[in-house]
This record gives C-alpha cells, structure tokens and sequence, in this order.
C-alpha cells in the first residue's frame, strides 16, 4: 500500500494518473443485503474510463514491435472509451487517430474523442460482425489504406488483458487486503475481466469471477452452450458482443448473468442517485448483477467487487434523460395519484362544479358555459345522484327546446364513478371511457375534486 496519500507529489505527465483508482463501497443500494459490495471506480481515471489502462500498453507494444513508428497513425473500431484511452496516450507522443464508432453511441463520445483531435466516422449499428460497414471492419480498412498506420485490434490484441494483469488485478487484491471473493464486471473485449481474473485466480484458486451481459448479445449463451447465437440490439454501451472476442478467455469466468437494458439503467441512475457515483449503463449492469450475487450469499465475511466502468457524463443525452428514456420506453412510469393529477389543475377553476336534482336544464347548461366545462355532477348533499354532459342535452334541447326549462332529475344519465384520492392514476385511468367522461374524488368523506377524460389526457402529453 502506498505510504503517501494519493496525488501527494506531482506527476510528469497525465499518462502517470492511469490506475490506482479508488475502492468504495456502496451502502445504499445495497440496503438489507449481510454481504459487503465495493465499486472499483474506474472512471476516476484521466479520460473517464477503464480504457485509459490498455491506450497506453496497446502503442507501446507496437512501437516495440517496429509496426507503429514517429509520426504514425492509430486506428481503431471503438464504442467510444478506447479510442479516448488511445487518444490521450497518442497526444502526448505525437500521433494522429482515426477512430470508427457505430451509430447507437451517444453524441457525447463522438464530441469528446474530437476534443482530443482524432477523427471519426460513424457507421451503421445494425449490420454483422463480417460486413464491410461494421466498425471494426471499416477500421481495418483504413489502417490497410493509411500509409504507416496500425490497427490497434483491440479485440485481438493481447496487450489488452495483459494490461490488467499487470495493474487493476494487484491493485484490487492489495485494495481488499486479499479478502475479495468474488469479481464481477462484463465483457466487451473481455480484457478486464480476462486480466483480472487470471490474477486473481493464481492468488486465490476458489475466488469467483462473474459476468454480467446485456440481453441481445452473444456472449452469455456462448459460454453457458457453447453454441454461437444471433444477436439481438441492445442499448446499454460498451460491453456484450454479436462476436467472441479474442481477448476473452471464457474460462476464467465462474458465472455469466444477462441483464436488461432498464435494469442496468435503473440501476446506474441509483448509483449516481443514491451513492454518488455517477457512472455509465455498463457500470449499473455490472452493479445489478453483484447485488444479485451479494443477495444470494447473504455472508458478512464475502466480499463482492462490481466494476464501475465509464463516467455518467457520457450519457447525458442517453440514460440520464428522462425524454430518452421513456422515448425508448425504459423509464418507470411516475406513481402519480388521482389527487395528485387534480392538484395539478389550474387554481383559477373550483374544484368542482356541480348542479343539483332540481336545477333546469337551462341553468346547468349556463353554469357549463361559464365554467367551460362539458359534464356536470349532480349532487345531493355530499352524494352523487347523477350526471349530465353539454353534449347529450344541448343535442336534446336542440330536438324539443321545452327540454330547456325541465328538471334535471328527469334527464340525468348514472352518477360519475368516486374514486379515493391516493387511487394510482393508472387504475383510474380503466374508468374512463365513452359513457363515463369524469370520475369524482373523495377526500376526507367527501367530495373534493373531479377529473376529466381530457385532465388525464392533457397531463400524459405533458409528461
């Protein structure tokens, strides 16, 4: 452990900040559960991600291979962090990037990999792994084309999980003090979970390593069968594959889960929420799944680590916008009560408007009038006796004018359903229809507010 406290002295350059990210744990989202869950907040390195650990490593292993030399270009397919990870290495020794990304990534990556001068060309999502205008494809072409550049093959590239094996494996067993029975992250490449896991697999034989995957990729079902599925869109960024990488060694892996898209969103905006920790879909996919495990071993002495991936910055126009995620339909519904919708209302209005039994149909069409309202309950005392809509009588009146000065007891229709006040606006939603335009409100024993087929439907395009 190191003796001074982090970031004590100064460093030369920023390459010199990669690593030594931090351990915390999380305590509220893991309320109710005996085992302790700690983040390995990744993201606090110098661009963001866990990536920054292999940029690094991966032009390094070039230039000693004599394939990358002075002046030379970077070219990768990426989701976004590995291209920023290569991006801050090549800066500061003098080489140009070109990067390919596929459509479904947020706008932020795009923006922030030409912040750091490379360029990008995004391609298609929904095309397979071996088509000329997948990402990696299209990046290998352009290294084939460009005079003195590499590929730097990420998916291939062994520098990748070697890079893990020399850094975040130690850093997690001297974090924990080699307590850590159980690592859980997700494959993309597979460097991290492939380098980590053969680490700490050679310090202690029986620790699990668990993987979590997005619902559409291939990966889980490879290594639960063996057998090379199609896959299936997904939203979540950065990890779960249509092919097996060659930098992921299945073997290490104990346990592989698949995880949807809203819950590793859901789960992501309670960790920003909640611990503070504002991170990425991948991060709150991960997190999921180590709750999952933390619950079913229900063990004090176990010590379950979740990989925490990317910052949540890179998300902004994604997981962390509300119009995006109920666009794309992975947003809870709010828990909005029938008074709440009525609270809501404009105050210039009564609460409700109403006639009585002996009242004319002349006087209740004039009192709708001037409410501009379309139904009317009517009331006797606290209780609804009936009802009557501007539509049914005026069309009535219309017929037989006589119709003007009769009794309201006489053409009423049934009396609006009453709904308690706390009702979920969603149950009460069921009782309006064509032949009831409004329910009542009770509050306290009584009467207090009515809402409207309209009311409801205004507050839905709002929201």
């Amino acid at each position: 452990m190191p003796t001074l406290p982090r970031n004590a002295l100064p460093y030369d350059d920023v390459l010199q900040t990669i690593g030594s990210t931090p351990l915390i744990r999380l305590n509220r989202v893991t309320r109710g559960i005996a085992t302790p869950v700690y983040g390995k907040a990744d993201f606090f390195n110098p661009g963001g991600s866990v990536k920054d650990r292999i940029g690094l490593p991966i032009i390094e292993q070039a230039e000693r291979d004599g394939v990358l030399r002075p002046g030379g270009t970077i070219v990768e397919g990426t989701s976004g962090s590995t291209g920023i990870g290569l991006a801050i290495a090549a800066t500061l020794k003098g080489y140009r990037c070109i990067f390919t990304m596929p459509d479904k990534m947020s706008q932020e990556k795009v923006r922030l990999l030409k912040a750091f001068g490379a360029q990008v060309i995004v391609t298609p999502t929904a095309v397979p792994p071996d088509h000329p205008d997948n990402y990696v494809m299209t990046a290998k072409r352009i290294a084939e084309e460009t005079p003195n550049a590499i590929f730097a093959n990420q998916f291939y590239n062994q520098a990748n999980p070697e890079a893990h094996y020399r850094t975040t494996g130690p850093e997690l067993w001297e974090q924990t003090e080699g307590r850590i029975t159980h690592f859980v992250a997700s494959a993309g490449t597979g460097g991290t979970i492939t380098g980590v896991g053969r680490y700490l697999k050679e310090k202690k034989p029986g620790i699990r390593i668990v993987a979590g995957d997005p619902a559409g990729s291939i990966l889980a079902n490879y290594w639960r069968s063996g057998e090379k599925i199609e896959g299936a869109p997904y939203k979540v960024e950065g990890i779960g594959q249509d092919k097996v990488p060659g930098t992921l060694d299945m073997k290490v892996i104990d346990d592989y889960r698949t995880v949807s898209d809203r819950d590793a969103f859901a789960m992501a905006r309670r960790l920003t929420r909640e611990e503070g920790l504002f991170v990425g879909g991948s991060s709150g996919l991960i997190a999921h799944v180590a709750l999952e495990v933390a619950r079913e071993l229900n063990d004090p002495e176990a010590l379950v680590v979740a990989f925490l991936c990317d910052t949540g910055e890179r998300y902004l126009s994604k997981l962390y916008s509300d119009e995006w995620m109920r666009e794309n339909q992975l947003l809870e519904p709010d828990r909005v009560s029938i008074a709440d919708l009525a609270e809501l209302k404009p105050r210039s209005a009564p609460a409700i408007v109403a006639t009585t039994p002996g009242a004319t149909v002349r006087q209740a069409l004039r009192l709708m009038s001037l409410h501009d309202v379309s139904q009317l309950p009517v009331m006797d005392g606290d209780d609804c006796v009936g009802s009557v809509s501007e539509g049914s009588m005026s069309a009535r009146a219309l017929e037989d004018t006589k119709l003007l000065d009769a009794t309201i007891s006489d053409v009423m229709d049934a009396p609006f359903p009453v709904v308690d006040g706390a009702q979920q606006l969603d149950s009460v939603v069921k009782l309006l229809n064509k032949a009831n335009p409004a329910v009542l409100i009770r509050q306290n024993a009584r009467i207090a507010a009515i809402v409207t087929r309209s009311d409801v439907l205004h507050f839905m395009m709002a929201r």
